[in-house]
């Protein structure tokens, strides 16, 4: 048996030219793909690009922010995921909040036959569906705490 270990400590600074606030951990990387662990800050990004060669699909596991698929752009949190298609430009981005992904990019251009069967097949069993989300709500800290309105939490 092997454990990969990854979060906090095991993270490194990841991603394409122009990312910035982004650390990641490398878990798989094979002739089948790889899989990368991402963390977020507030304000990071990972600069739009384009992979020519892979299908990669954002997996976000915690908080929230946006994604890029060529000019379109959206919210995203936790328990949702996007499907990065390959030759399109794509990144993702916080506004203050912090952010974790897992991101698994599949090795060759044909994978998202591979992905659409995947989530048919879960849908079948009662599984994953396709979903439409929204960030959080944002949590006061306690300098944005009003005393007059009793207790913080």
């Amino acid at each position: 048996m092997e454990i990969r270990r990854f979060g906090p400590g095991h993270r490194r600074a990841e991603g394409p030219p122009g990312t910035k606030g982004v650390a990641g951990a490398l878990l798989l990387s094979d002739e089948r793909g790889v899989v990368t662990e991402v963390a977020f800050g507030p304000y990071a990004m990972i600069q739009p690009h384009a992979n020519e060669a892979n299908t990669a699909l954002f997996v976000v596991i915690s908080g929230g922010g946006y994604v890029q698929v060529g000019d379109e752009r959206a919210r995203v949190n936790h328990g949702e995921a996007v499907l990065w298609p390959p030759g399109i430009l794509h990144g993702a981005y916080t506004d203050g909040t912090e952010m974790r992904a897992i991101i698994v990019e599949f090795a060759g251009t044909d994978e998202p036959a591979v992905v659409d069967a995947t989530a048919t097949e879960a849908q079948a069993h009662g599984g994953a569906t396709k979903a439409t989300g929204a960030l959080a709500e944002r949590q006061r800290t306690r300098d944005e705490y009003d005393s007059h309105e009793g207790e913080p939490w």
